[in-house]
């Protein structure tokens, strides 16, 4: 006779997303705002930008486009382990969270990621693609950086295994600790690296230049800015459950933690803008994003104020934009609204005789 079939886990119960009930004050508001901003890369036609790159020097097209491979890795592992950790992290009861999480992780990857191949695969040959993909691989700065942000996806992705399992016995301070950690190091890549990285396309869309890319770019902005202040609001919350104490050691670690990130963005910025004489310009723009994504985590800014070139601020507004349907799709275009056909529809005005 067969054996009998068992769960390999009958020792809990199981719980289902009940979204007439709201789970916090904000996630919800979280989750229309992601629905509602939902594109895709093909809806955004590149080939108008072509008059205009292929008339670029060759060390501007050389800075654009490791710019955008700088992107395309942070993007890549965002969506492959970033968000998909922090949402395995929560509490099993916070399914609507862990919802919101894990579309933010698809955006990430499979409308991001992809968005600067289609960039690459319109404005590039192969063979540029390829090495662009090599240069990632072996640049020092950019290997450091993704070491600085994934290495504590990966701690707090192994703890969380360890608790959920109960591999091992995991203490549930150092658990929260490793949690808060993840989410800062989400946040300073949505809200510090990504948008420092968008500065070269926002820099010619100011100007008019490489429009379609800038679109591209600007629908991107609009996501990752809700993806950098949902995860704040997360760490926020988790930061105010912790000891007066223990919040000052976890606050001098996050200044440590964003100097190494500075750090190591600074010499990455040299290496792709030096060229093209931009590099003060850019960490300038560096800087006020690290002030912002400190201010998505709950605290004042961390460095100086200063003034950034007015015509990347420009492009940071991410307001709608009315566009021309033959040329562009705008941000602020919507999918169809469709129903179902009813009887009713097909009664008509009978015609006059």
């Amino acid at each position: 006779m067969p054996k009998t079939i068992q769960a390999v886990r009958a020792d809990r119960d199981y719980t289902g997303a009940n979204w007439n009930t709201h789970e916090d004050n904000f996630t919800q508001t979280f989750y229309d705002q992601n629905l509602s901003q939902f594109w895709r890369p093909e809806d955004i036609s590149l080939q108008p930008d072509l008059n205009v790159w292929n008339v670029l020097d060759p060390k501007i097209k050389r800075a654009y486009s490791l710019n955008l491979l700088v992107l395309t890795f942070l993007d890549t592992y965002q969506g492959d382990i970033g968000m998909p950790v922090v949402a395995r992290s929560m509490d099993e009861s916070f399914h609507q969270r862990k919802s919101v999480l894990n579309f933010m992780a698809a955006m990430e990857n499979a409308v991001h990621a992809k968005s600067y191949s289609n960039i690459f695969m319109t404005y590039l040959m192969n063979d540029e693609i390829d090495e662009l993909f090599v240069w990632g691989e072996k640049n020092k700065n950019l290997q450091n950086i993704m070491a600085l942000i994934v290495g504590y996806y990966e701690n707090l992705d192994k703890m969380t295994y360890q608790k959920r399992y109960e591999l091992a016995f995991v203490d549930e301070l150092e658990y929260k600790e490793a949690q808060w950690k993840a989410m800062v190091a989400s946040v300073f890549l949505e809200t510090c690296l990504f948008y420092s990285g968008f500065y070269y396309p926002l820099y010619f869309y100011g100007q008019g230049k490489l429009m379609q890319a800038g679109e591209i770019i600007n629908l991107i902005l609009r996501d990752e800015s809700i993806h950098g202040l949902y995860v704040g609001n997360l760490a926020i919350e988790l930061y105010e459950s912790f000891s007066e104490e223990k919040q000052k050691e976890l606050y001098a670690w996050l200044e440590s933690y964003l100097n190494a990130l500075y750090e190591e963005e600074k010499e990455l910025i040299e290496t792709i803008y030096d060229p093209v004489e931009l590099a003060h310009d850019v960490k300038i723009f560096v800087r006020y994003n690290a002030n912002k994504a400190m201010m998505n985590l709950g605290f004042d800014p961390f460095f100086e104020y200063e003034e950034v070139n007015p015509v990347v601020l420009n492009g940071l507004n991410t307001e709608t934009k009315t566009m021309d349907n033959f040329s562009m799709k705008g941000n602020g275009y919507q999918k169809m609204k469709s129903e179902s056909l009813k009887d009713s529809d097909f009664i008509f005005d009978q015609p006059k005789v």
